[in-house]
């Protein structure tokens, strides 16, 4: 179990408001979920799902975006200069 913190319930216009120590390490901005539990309050931040970018509608606008064909995908991978690297510190 971590560290015991107290604080104080306060008026911050008609809500009220806690409080909560910096070595919690929550980052500001954070949402926050708060549930009652048996007469005990529990709060975790909420769960966000990562987002997407969806193109869907913006491709058919696009009439000279082709999605390129499996031949196309392919790409040479020419040697590397790796002798120039001896000697050096990399």
């Amino acid at each position: 179990m971590g560290k015991d913190y107290q604080a104080k319930v306060f008026r911050s216009g008609n809500s009220l408001a806690l409080r909560l120590p910096a070595a919690l390490g929550l980052a500001e901005g954070t949402e926050m979920t708060l549930r009652e539990e048996q007469g005990r309050y529990v709060f975790e931040p909420v769960q966000v799902s990562p987002k997407m970018i969806d193109l869907t509608g913006i491709a058919g606008s696009l009439p000279w975006l082709k999605p390129f064909t499996p031949e196309e995908r392919e790409f040479d991978d020419p040697e590397r200069p790796w002798h120039l690297l001896k000697g050096k510190d990399a």
